[in-house]
């Protein structure tokens, strides 16, 4: 049975196999160049689906077994929630861009594997008041069997990190249905010891796959990718805090990288990581609430609790209980005011803070002390 897992909760996964090895292997050239022909349809079906909201078109891709059906149904339930996140903001998706690059194939007979990493750039334009359309980046790195069926290529099975995989039914809203606005408080400057201006660069250039992300969308080789031992997020979340050349802050005996024995548990597990920064005096936890709290204006928060938060903070959240299952990074806000992270498990580049989380969620609000 197919399983798409909801976005970078960074719980223990299992993924053998390098993503980046770029290997192709099939039994002929044919075949290896009708099965790309057919990815490239897939994901710009996909793309298109998810702006005109006519998921029908994906249909043809797809097998009658219950596995493949699944897979579909997947499919079809990210355009619906993507598009019902979009409604309850007084937002519209306006296009989508899919790039697609093919890591490793093997063809054999009438069945492939496939290993599959996707950039995509959605745009999004507001309803109710004009600024420029806004983009951003969600990069997937995706399994899937294909199998042939009267002579063409079809999906039977497919497997992803998945940051859309919500209930529709369960998006967080508030009253006015408006987006969350942060007014712009001036430049970003370094502090004495926080290196904001650096921390925002790095994360932005490390944002791994997204569309938007520099380095030739790949992570900081100098660091182990933990996507496959736990999640990358917190990992991600050290880094951009503590490079040197990100926000510098200096790493300590409980909190470290190193380029053999990798990070320590301060450093890549969420809570530990959260722990860490609260009583080290780095950073201090300002609020947490849910959706309708963190941006509901107060007497103490006019802007809304978000407002506490400068660029180069981060963001937990929490699906239940009381520990963070993930970190992003605040790196900005859109044209209208929208708080945007980068984030990684998956792959993020300034999208809307709360995109792929429902009502139930938990956000904690940690300020980094300059």
């Amino acid at each position: 049975m197919i399983r798409i897992l909801k976005l970078i909760v960074c719980f223990s996964i299992s993924i053998t196999g390098c993503f980046w090895c770029g290997e192709v292997h099939a039994n002929d050239s044919k075949a290896e160049e009708d099965i790309k022909v057919f990815l490239n349809q897939v994901y710009g079906k996909r793309a298109e689906a998810m702006i005109h909201q006519n998921d029908h078109v994906l249909e043809d891709n797809y097998l009658s077994d219950k596995a493949s059906i699944n897979a579909l149904h997947n499919e079809k339930r990210r355009i619906k929630y993507i598009n019902s996140w979009a409604g309850k903001r007084s937002i519209k998706l306006v296009d989508a861009n899919s790039e697609i690059k093919i890591v490793r194939l093997k063809a054999m007979n009438e069945t492939a594997t496939v290993s599959v990493v996707q950039s995509l750039k959605v745009s999004y334009d507001y309803l109710n008041t004009i600024v420029p359309v806004q983009s951003f980046g969600i990069g997937t790195r995706h399994f899937m069997t294909l199998k042939k069926a009267n002579g063409e290529w079809m999906i039977s099975r497919e497997w992803y990190l998945d940051p859309l995989d919500e209930n529709p039914d369960k998006i967080a809203e508030t009253e006015d249905g408006a987006a969350p606005s942060v007014p712009k408080t001036g430049n970003i400057v370094n502090g004495k010891r926080y290196k904001r201006q650096q921390a925002i660069a790095y994360a932005d250039k490390y944002a791994g796959t997204a569309w938007g992300a520099g380095n030739n969308r790949r992570y900081n080789p100098d660091y182990k990718d933990y996507t496959g031992r736990g999640g990358d997020c917190t990992n991600f979340a050290s880094q951009v805090v503590g490079d040197k050349r990100g926000g510098s802050l200096p790493m300590t005996s409980q909190w470290r990288y190193n380029k053999q024995s990798g990070g320590t548990q301060y450093w890549v597990r969420t809570d530990s990581f959260k722990h860490f920064l609260l009583n080290s005096g780095y950073g201090k936890q300002v609020f947490k609430g849910g959706y309708e709290q963190v941006v509901k204006p107060t007497k103490e928060d006019p802007n809304g609790a978000l407002a506490r938060l400068q660029p180069g903070d981060l963001i937990g959240y929490i699906i239940h209980g009381n520990d963070i299952d993930h970190f992003s990074v605040l790196v900005g806000y859109d044209e209208y005011g929208y708080p945007l992270v980068n984030s990684h498990t998956t792959d993020r580049y300034r999208v809307p803070f709360d995109l792929g989380w429902d009502r139930n969620t938990k956000y904690v609000l940690v300020h980094i002390k300059d």
